[in-house]
């Protein structure tokens, strides 16, 4: 696959990657998620002011740079090599692009906020009967008034701790799986009156995350996204959108983790000479290396396709997160393994990185789902 980013592509990733190298330690971080707030605002000021990557994806008249998929792509593994916790997929990529396709006032204005630096926005879609399909929306909303009023349960709303607003998908016709009658809701949660419900916690990878109870939680009318009970295409679209976005941080986190183990192995000695030297440690990591290769061109592949229509769209996506997801479980094994005990220690950025890895394999659809869908995306 010929794959060659553009110089203006290629300026944005060294330059983000000169300021995390710079700027983003990763003990500092880490400290930031355990006992702070969970991130670092003057990173995602940075971001915005500084790099101005946060309005990279977005579209001009919203304060954007209006680029696509390929600029995502680039941010997102950029990120992932330095093990980034600020909500960039989530607010960005997802939460961007669903309010970039509703259009109206209402989106526009948080768009300009994103971009600015002044806004994050966290979607809850997943329930927790619905396991990873989204379709399965239980939570209702129902019209009163000029009002709507949302009741029902979200869990593991990533970032939603952090967020200023909500993207909430809710039922307002139909069945609970059918893809006709889901609505998306823009909840701005500094303006809700009662009746929400948060409880946050820390993931297993040192972001936030919340499962949150909407009990007759009332909103404006014009917090209705988009036409009603016509959202699922452009949800169904944000999910493998980020699930392309995770697939190169993936990439970004299994390179820096694989060039760490290689690191490790020239300078770990064992009966006097260094590991790395034994074939059968050198033939693992070959093995590391050649799982990394896969994920780059799997992620290529999917980024590429993310603009064809819906079928390709899935079956891409698809291949590419089920690719992700066995490559990140061998890597970060395979890694934690070769450093030895040493490995899962908190003191090595290793264990971290390996948590991380783990959590990726469950983003937008855990690897098992995406194999299933592959299968009955490409059944005769």
């Amino acid at each position: 696959m010929d794959f060659s980013l553009t110089k203006e592509q290629e300026l944005l990733r060294d330059g983000l990657t000169k300021f995390l190298s710079t700027r983003y330690e990763l003990e500092k971080s880490r400290a930031a998620a355990k006992t702070g707030a969970g991130w670092q605002p003057d990173i995602w000021r940075g971001f915005a002011e500084e790099l101005g990557i946060l309005g990279a994806t977005l579209p001009e008249d919203a304060g954007g740079i209006g680029g696509g998929a390929v600029e995502a792509m680039v941010i997102a593994e950029a990120l992932g090599h330095a093990l980034v916790v600020e909500p960039f997929v989530d607010t960005v990529v997802v939460a961007g692009g669903l309010l970039q396709r509703a259009g109206g006032e209402t989106a526009s204005a948080v768009l300009e906020k994103i971009v600015e630096g002044t806004a994050l926005v966290a979607l809850a879609a997943t329930e927790a009967t619905s396991g990873d399909n989204w379709r399965d929306v239980s939570t209702t909303a129902e019209k009163d008034g000029a009002d709507w009023v949302l009741r029902g349960e979200k869990v593991v709303v990533t970032s939603a701790p952090l967020a200023g607003h909500l993207l909430v998908t809710a039922r307002t016709s139909g069945g609970r799986d059918d893809e006709e009658g889901i609505s998306l809701f823009l909840v701005d949660l500094s303006a809700v009156q009662g009746g929400l419900t948060m409880h946050a916690y820390r993931t297993i990878d040192d972001r936030r995350a919340a499962d949150i109870t909407f009990d007759g939680v009332r909103i404006p009318g014009e917090a209705l996204l988009g036409e009603e009970g016509r959202a699922w295409p452009s949800i169904a679209r944000a999910r493998d959108e980020g699930a392309a976005a995770v697939c190169a941080e993936a990439v970004g986190a299994m390179r820096r983790v694989l060039a760490d183990t290689v690191e490790y192995c020239k300078q770990r000695h064992q009966f006097g000479t260094p590991i790395g030297s034994f074939q059968v440690l050198q033939h693992r990591m070959v093995d590391m290396h050649m799982e990394v290769e896969k994920s780059v061109a799997a992620t290529y592949l999917a980024v590429l396709n993310l603009e064809s229509d819906e079928m390709v769209r899935a079956r891409a996506v698809s291949a590419a997160k089920a690719t992700i997801g066995r490559a990140a479980r061998f890597v970060g094994q395979n890694a934690v393994q070769l450093h030895g005990g040493m490995g899962m220690t908190e003191e090595l950025a290793i264990g971290h990185y390996f948590k991380r890895l783990t959590a990726l394999q469950y983003e937008f659809g855990s690897t098992d789902h995406h194999v299933s869908r592959y299968a009955q995306l490409t059944r005769p």
